[in-house]
């Protein structure tokens, strides 16, 4: 099966360090509209997903943490609609089981 990895909080900033093209230390905790609008193109763009955010969800982040938040939720999202669901009983191992089988690009038939 494949597992999708949600992103986590070093993965975000490595993102937003990359589009100030600054080291990952320098990457402020507070957000501004240009960098989350830059954030969510460039997460759309490498998780092959649309997020559909409302102003008010938009709106509402404002910080790093916010920001993991909304993605590890989107990323989630795309994953439940992908598979059916999530094991719920399944500890939070920050990966989600999409009930995919990896068949090592051998189609099967």
């Amino acid at each position: 099966m494949s597992t999708t990895v949600l992103p986590d909080r070093a993965e975000v900033v490595a993102m937003l360090a990359a589009f100030g093209q600054r080291a990952a230390e320098s990457v402020p905790e507070n957000l501004g509209s240009l960098e989350l609008t830059w954030l969510t193109a460039e997460f759309e763009q490498r998780y092959g997903i649309e997020l559909d955010l409302s102003d008010e969800q938009f709106a509402a982040v404002r910080t790093v943490d916010d920001a993991v938040a909304v993605l590890r939720g989107a990323v989630l999202a795309a994953a439940m609609v992908g598979s059916g669901g999530v094991d719920s009983a399944a500890p939070d191992t920050g990966r989600v089981d999409t009930g995919r089988v990896d068949t090592g690009g051998v189609a099967r038939s």
